[in-house]
């Protein structure tokens, strides 16, 4: 029996969160944040740099290594207007961010524009570059702000967003962007540059923090899924099944799928590696179903009878077999997979995640997760002084 719900109330997943409880600054030290542990229906409260002490040994836990780029680009016309580049994805000589990255001379992308009504059609703006060079811009499609980048140097485009570009933070957080925030909104393990946010519950590890759990017995791997802006976007509609989910790009290697065939007790780090690992579940369904197009449509999941379903072994197989059989060490993709009460977790048994936003798509991910007992979660979390959202503490999701 197919399990496809036809309203999902966004009232059901709302709570209210003081605005003094969001964190709008690091600690000072990563692993000094507070970490809430739900276990079997039980809450404890410690110190995330104590986390070893709540995994098990042999467990398996699954991060996610992209990194933020400085996504945020200003350009001031000569009227003095100032016009704001968010860069989305990229769009044109290649749609991979990471190979995106490594593009020299000129490149289109998706972007959000700021006070697009000030920027004439033509018009190419300039940004002045550290090496007395210049960023141009001109906009190549305005409905679907589709922006042309070209500069003179031999430089990829990595290094001239690393000399133009901010760093995004989230926009709960309401402040300008400090030299602290390149360094702190990023993980100690970033590695492939693409993400326009980060993947927040990382940010809590520390090389101690990881070398404890190391000692402890678990094993550690690395997946990329780019977070995209769609993240901050809030469900603005009622049903939130009409909520348009945004779709992010995973890169999966073969070591990852061999990892994950090879441990019984995986932990997700954050909800942007859940999201993966769980698309790759259902990648393997669409191989066995004769699909080869790595695209996750948000209710994919829920269109198929739970009966005849693979088992996750052989999901993962199909997908190891794609692989080998085309000379792959690694697959990219596409997700827009929509998590929320009523969807069947096929590959993670454990979630670190931060606290998140009332009435969003990841509060519907932990409610998926844990269940009804979210609400005591967050309950017991906004009585205890926990600190919210991007910069704010940890929580250990098992829910058995």
């Amino acid at each position: 029996m197919k399990n496809t719900p036809t309203e999902i109330s966004l009232n059901d997943y709302t709570y209210n969160l003081p605005e003094e409880k969001i964190a709008k600054e690091p600690l000072k030290e990563r692993s000094d944040s507070k970490l809430l542990t739900y276990k079997n229906g039980e809450i404890f409260h410690d110190i995330f740099n104590n986390i070893a002490e709540h995994i098990s040994s042999g467990a398996c836990l699954i991060f996610n290594n992209t990194r933020v780029i400085p996504a945020r680009l200003f350009f001031v016309k000569d009227t003095g207007a100032l016009i704001e580049i968010f860069l989305l994805e990229p769009i044109s000589p290649t749609n991979e961010v990471a190979s995106a990255m490594l593009v020299k001379n000129t490149c289109i992308w998706k972007c959000m524009i700021g006070n697009l009504k000030k920027w004439k059609e033509g018009q190419v703006l300039n940004l002045a570059l550290p090496n007395g060079q210049s960023l141009k811009a001109k906009i190549t499609d305005r409905e679907q702000q589709l922006v042309e980048f070209s500069w003179d140097t031999d430089e990829e485009f990595v290094h001239v967003l690393e000399a133009a570009g901010k760093i995004p933070l989230p926009p709960y957080i309401n402040r300008e962007v400090t030299f602290e925030d390149q360094e702190r909104y990023q993980t100690v393990y970033s590695k492939f540059e693409g993400a326009v946010a980060a993947p927040t519950a990382g940010l809590h590890f520390d090389d101690k923090t990881l070398d404890s759990l190391s000692i402890k017995g678990v094993g550690f791997d690395y997946l990329t899924l780019h977070v995209s802006a769609g993240t901050f976007q809030p469900i603005k509609v009622y049903n939130v099944l009409e909520h348009a989910m945004h779709s992010e790009q995973v890169v999966v290697t073969l070591e990852n799928i061999e990892n994950l065939l090879n441990n019984d007790l995986i932990v997700s780090v954050g909800t942007t590696s859940m999201r993966t690992l769980e698309s790759l579940y259902w990648y393997g369904v669409k191989l066995l179903n004769s699909e080869s197009e790595f695209f996750i449509h948000k209710l994919y999941p829920y269109q198929h009878d739970a009966e005849n379903l693979p088992s996750k072994n052989e999901a993962l197989i199909a997908v190891k077999s794609h692989l080998t059989e085309n000379g792959l060490t690694q697959i990219t993709g596409q997700t827009e997979i929509f998590i929320f009460p009523g969807y069947e977790f096929r590959i993670c048994n454990g979630l670190i995640t931060n606290f998140h936003l009332p009435g969003s798509t990841l509060i519907l991910l932990v409610a998926a997760f844990i269940g009804e007992d979210w609400r005591e979660v967050y309950k017991k979390a906004i009585a205890n002084d926990y600190r919210f959202l991007s910069y704010g503490d940890s929580s250990l999701l098992l829910p058995g």
